[in-house]
């Protein structure tokens, strides 16, 4: 993989001083935000829209079952970054790429002090097993969590401290991880929080009072009630 780092003719390399090259034409407080969204903005607005989820999932009326399987989707998506990473570690030691400003000559980096392997992006890994985590316990806001972690992998190119191929393999890794071992996440957790849901004290973290008076009532969201079919037939 280092070798794709010497010549400066492959594509690899030739997008990474394209973008990176934006940054030097940019002002300097553009690079200075990108630097802190890049950094630490996308990964704690990754964080926020997996609670903000939660806090909506949770509300929603239903089963037990229903409830406890949502919010262990959800909770498999921070899980999944954790594991991706570890995941990560031998294969940053195995692949030994140096960051692309050690090879590379003229790049605009706006990040300092980066001496670890550049091979695959953390950051991309962490976003990209956030979203997919998100997307498959919640479509919409799993597509709003694709596209921080897409802004991400940009960013980190933009700040000069990753090859382009390094926010791919970051994408691969952590839409892998999140995937794969999604299934046997949920079969561990989702019986951890229906026992949860029967706690007087902790339950609502899996449903809320509403969602539980809901469930009590016979209330679905978006059912034909018999009353309104039977007005409906009346007035018909």
């Amino acid at each position: 993989m280092a070798g794709l780092a010497e010549s400066g003719s492959n594509p690899d390399v030739d997008l990474l001083y394209d973008i990176n090259g934006l940054a030097k034409d940019a002002p300097h407080w553009l690079d200075r935000t990108v630097e802190f969204v890049g950094e630490y903005g996308l990964l704690l607005a990754m964080l926020l829209l997996i609670v903000w989820c939660w806090w909506g999932v949770r509300r929603r009326p239903g089963g037990a079952e229903e409830a406890a399987s949502s919010v262990a989707a959800l909770i498999w998506a921070p899980l999944a970054a954790g594991v991706a990473v570890l995941v990560n570690v031998p294969i940053r030691g195995f692949v030994e790429r140096p960051r692309p400003f050690l090879d590379h000559q003229g790049l605009e980096v706006l990040v300092s002090g980066k001496t670890d392997y550049s091979f695959v992006s953390d950051h991309a890994t962490l976003t990209m097993a956030m979203a997919v985590g998100l997307f498959v316990a919640h479509r919409r806001f799993g597509l709003v969590g694709i596209g921080i972690a897409l802004l991400e992998g940009f960013c980190r190119i933009y700040m000069g401290v990753h090859y382009p191929t390094d926010v791919v393999g970051g994408f691969a890794l952590g839409t892998a991880v999140a995937l794969l071992l999604s299934p046997v996440a949920s079969m561990l957790l989702t019986p951890v929080l229906k026992a949860v849901d029967r706690s007087p004290r902790v339950g609502w973290v899996v449903r809320s009072r509403a969602a539980r008076a809901g469930q009590r009532d016979g209330f679905i969201p978006g059912a034909r009630t018999d009353v309104a079919a039977e007005e409906r037939d009346l007035a018909a």
